[in-house]
């Protein structure tokens, strides 16, 4: 019977801690080992290489759409183009590894193949002698944490001992295990990961104490994962870290991720302990990858959503200087700057920075901006950019793309004409977006899409109404007030706040509204807020109200 091209024998090669460049292998069955989330979900493959069969297979996540398309059925034959393999025990009878699938190649659909091939047997986790095939493999149960959380990136002298590992300890030769095996039921794990971002030190100050932290999110090949650094640990290593370099790092809490303050693809954060320990990788030998990133043309920044993550690089073309002023609710003096960047694509963003980065931003020198994690905000319809915690600027960076945007700038591009996607659209200024009434909203079914839909209308139209939500700066400009002076009237005169809330009242303005349907539990609720607000102009709607008639009638055209 044909081999099919399966590399023979690569099993055993592995279990010994030797590596083969893109094996061939069957799969012949899977698992799913249920998660607390779509990231955390997993799945655990059978494999042949023709002589052994080999249940301690699992695929990265990034592949997990593989297996839930259904592209990787029994009898499947597979190239692994990468991979990774783990010590997850060693005892005085051997060592036991598990295999990560980081990326592949189908070769053959199963369907196709319609068979094992060979006669493959259950081979023994515990080749420190050469491989045997005698003992049988575990079956493939859901509830191992072993298969879950288990692999490390190769071999290594030794494993870290019992008790809490002392702030010289050397862990530098330790096993190492990848960020996407880690979960909240181990307790003895080193990572080895390249830090991508770093935040600025926060300070906090309230009924219970004061505080100091700093977060920064790291990634190996198998993923990415946000640490968190509280006090002690804030001052201990928030020097010593460094963007970009590469670092060991043991003994930190996991728990579940807040979605609210990172995007990073992991159901998992990190928190620094007393234990924890940080060493830094002097001989990083190219296995960590470098960061990557995935630009997007500054034009098509006016179609995304408000809170979307985003890479950018683009020519600083303005830069104004920094403002400082004191915030109305907590009383800070802060300070901001407003840089233009723009790109080929020929359309211009604005970036508003603070602090630090606002006051050492070198205005007058044009530098290329590289931004990574930029988060996406929306205002009067226009887009902008801003950084947040996990968020990454780098200026003139050595990067091809960076070179090909400064020779566009220094060619033309200083001179062309752009659109700018920070310019706020609607109200007086003119009728850019469609008008229409509740009851055609409801009949064009508006929200109900992927993303979100847009119209421009008048509130409490005759046709029906609808509670919209206006946020900080058009309820402020609605009620002439601020949000301080509102609230404050809110808690201790609320006579004043009614009357304030009542001052509106069936007064006419134009609104761009937003609507999305969106899910709370099974229930689809359209939720509409307003994107900007405008007096009523009524030249512009008396002439709306003429073309509809015209269009109702037919008369009056010419």
């Amino acid at each position: 019977m044909s081999s099919h091209g399966l590399t023979v024998g690569f099993l055993a090669e592995i279990m010994q801690g030797n590596e083969l460049q893109n094996p061939v292998v069957q799969i012949l069955g899977s698992k799913r080992i249920a998660g607390n989330g779509e990231q955390s979900e997993r799945f655990r493959l059978l494999i042949s290489d023709g002589k052994s069969l080999y249940s301690f297979a699992m695929l990265a996540t990034q592949l997990n759409d593989l297996q839930k398309q259904d592209k990787l059925p029994q009898y499947t034959i597979i190239r692994i183009d990468r991979y990774t393999t783990s010590v997850v025990n060693r005892n005085e009878k051997g060592e036991k590894r598990v295999l990560i699938i980081v990326e592949l190649t189908v070769l053959k659909e199963g369907s196709l193949v319609g068979e094992k091939i060979g006669d493959p047997q259950p081979m023994t986790d515990t080749p420190s002698q050469p491989a045997t095939t005698q003992a049988p493999a575990r079956p493939m149960d859901t509830g191992s944490n072993t298969m879950g959380n288990g692999a490390s990136y190769g071999s290594a002298n030794r494993s870290l001992s019992g008790g809490s590992a002392g702030p010289t300890q050397s862990i530098g030769d330790s096993l190492t295990h990848p960020i996407s095996s880690l979960s909240p039921y181990q307790n003895k794990w080193v990572i080895k990961a390249r830090v991508m971002s770093k935040s600025g030190i926060r300070t906090w100050s309230n009924a219970k104490g004061e505080g100091k932290l700093f977060s920064m999110d790291v990634m190996d090949e198998s993923g990415e994962i946000r640490i968190t650094a509280f006090k002690e640990q804030c001052d201990r290593y928030y020097d010593m870290i460094e963007v970009e370099k590469v670092y060991f790092i043991s003994k930190c809490q996991l728990k579940p991720a807040n979605k609210q303050y990172t995007s990073l693809k992991n159901d998992y954060e990190m928190t620094m302990t007393n234990d924890t320990i940080v060493q830094e990788c002097k001989d990083a030998d190219g296995s960590m990858p470098e960061i990557q990133y995935n630009f997007v043309p500054i034009s098509q920044i006016a179609n995304m959503e408000p809170n979307a993550m985003v890479d950018v690089i683009g020519m600083c073309k303005d830069a104004s200087d920094v403002v400082q002023f004191t915030a109305k609710t907590s009383g800070r003096e802060l300070r901001k700057r407003e840089i233009t960047l723009v790109d080929s694509s020929n359309a211009s963003v604005q970036l508003t920075l603070w602090g630090d980065d606002a006051q050492n931003f070198p205005a007058t020198t044009h530098p290329v901006v590289l931004l990574k994690g930029a988060r996406v905000s929306e205002f009067g319809g226009g887009k902008s950019l801003g950084l947040i915690g996990g968020s990454v600027m780098k200026l003139n960076p050595d990067l091809e793309m960076a070179h090909k945007v400064r020779g566009w700038f220094e060619n033309g591009g200083s001179e062309a004409s752009v659109s700018s996607v920070s310019a706020r659209t609607g109200g007086a200024a003119g009728v850019s977006t469609e008008w229409l009434s509740f009851q055609e909203a409801k009949d064009k079914n508006l929200g109900a899409g992927d993303k979100p839909d847009y119209f421009q209308m008048l509130i409490g139209d005759w046709t029906s109404n609808r509670w919209v939500t206006v946020f900080t700066e058009l309820a402020e400009e609605m009620l002439g007030k601020s949000s301080q002076e509102i609230g404050s009237s809110l808690e201790y005169q609320k006579e004043e706040a009614e009357k304030l809330f009542t001052s509106i009242s069936f007064k006419s303005f134009v609104f761009k509204l937003r609507t999305k349907v969106e899910y709370f539990g099974e229930q689809p609720r359209n939720k509409t807020s307003a994107v900007s607000v405008a007096p009523v102009n009524h030249k512009e709607y008396n002439a709306l109200l003429i073309k509809s008639i015209q269009e109702l009638t037919g008369v009056g055209k010419n």
